[in-house]
């Protein structure tokens, strides 16, 4: 078995392979390096095995999206960590040296995320993850770095070792058997926000998460769906529901829930006052998907989910209404972070 593989999920992004594949392989010598393909229908494979004969090649039967892409993949991968990568991933010398000494020391961490910083704008944080996750009591995320669309410049004031609650798929360190104990990421969300997921039932089942400052990763950021892609809303909105309905601990779930409702409703409303009406069509579309399988959910809660999964009430009071835009700002310098 493998102390590390790194996995990298594509589907048509042979101009992604070709432009960041070279700095894996350059900088990841611990690890074996596998391209898991999601029945692309571009050069990709072809490209991988002319060019990069090393890099084993998995290949899925369909486009099964992130949750479902790694899930087929990872049965065919045997290693202790798995080091899972997005394909617009840009990495760096020795960012997988203090992942495994994290893991090595820290027999109950379970999943760790390196800093994400932006490749377009490399002295900023990334969108999709930054110095790592949280979420408010109503399932919205946000990240030390960044808050909605509030994206910080990176000046080392993220650079401690702390937990979070949840890791950025775009670069997700995960034991090899925290995540088939889990079960993997959940194949109905297909992709977007399905590692807050997994990181939450994570913690339910009592496992740390933590970020590493001192593994860097430069990446895109909506190669696959730009932020403005109304299948995107689609995806969130729905998924945070779902999210919720599996993992709220059982005191206070459905006024939650119907809470969440009643702030989608006026993300909607705002969103037809900026003429955007699809992405308005898309959250009525994701809350009728949402009431389709929301009794299945329900059926299949566990028994136990961790009181305190919040560390906000709500981030979009303190974002829209208070004006409160920068992570430390709202928590003081880190006092209701755990170090």
């Amino acid at each position: 078995m493998d102390k590390i593989a790194v996995v990298i999920l594509n589907w048509n992004g042979v101009k992604l392979l070709e432009q960041f594949l070279p700095s894996v392989l350059q900088y990841s010598e611990e690890a074996s390096i596998y391209v898991a393909d999601n029945a692309s229908t571009d050069s990709s494979v072809n490209f991988i095995r002319e060019n990069y004969p090393s890099v084993k090649i998995i290949q899925n039967t369909g486009n099964y999206g992130f949750a479902k892409g790694y899930n087929d993949a990872l049965q065919n991968v045997d290693a202790e960590i798995y080091a899972l990568v997005n394909s617009d991933i840009e990495v760096t010398q020795n960012w997988l040296k203090p992942i495994i000494e994290t893991f090595d020391k820290e027999n109950q961490t379970a999943i760790i995320q390196p800093k994400i910083l932006d490749f377009k704008n490399k002295e900023y944080f990334e969108y999709a993850g930054a110095a790592g996750g949280f979420i408010d009591k109503y399932g919205f995320p946000y990240c030390r770095g960044r808050i909605f669309d509030t994206i910080e410049k990176d000046s080392g004031q993220y650079n401690d070792s702390c937990e979070l609650f949840w890791a950025s798929g775009a670069c997700f360190f995960i034991r090899k058997k925290v995540y088939h104990e889990l079960g993997g990421f959940d194949e109905t969300f297909f992709a977007h926000q399905e590692e807050i997921d997994l990181c939450w039932r994570a913690s339910n089942e009592g496992h740390i998460i933590k970020y590493n400052p001192e593994s860097v990763v430069y990446h895109v950021g909506g190669a696959t769906l730009q932020q403005g892609n109304p299948k995107k809303t689609y995806l969130n909105f729905r998924n945070s529901l779902l999210m919720l309905v599996k993992n709220l601990p059982e005191k206070g779930l459905f006024f939650v829930i119907f809470f969440r409702m009643v702030l989608d409703g006026i993300a909607g409303i705002r969103f037809l006052t900026q003429g955007k009406f699809k992405h308005t069509l898309a959250i009525l579309k994701a809350h009728f998907s949402f009431y389709c399988i929301s009794l299945k959910y329900l059926k299949e809660r566990k028994d136990f989910q961790i009181q305190q999964y919040y560390t906000v009430k709500s981030i979009v009071f303190l974002y829209y209404i208070k004006k409160i835009q920068v992570f430390k700002e709202i928590f003081n310098s880190n006092q209701n972070i755990k170090n």
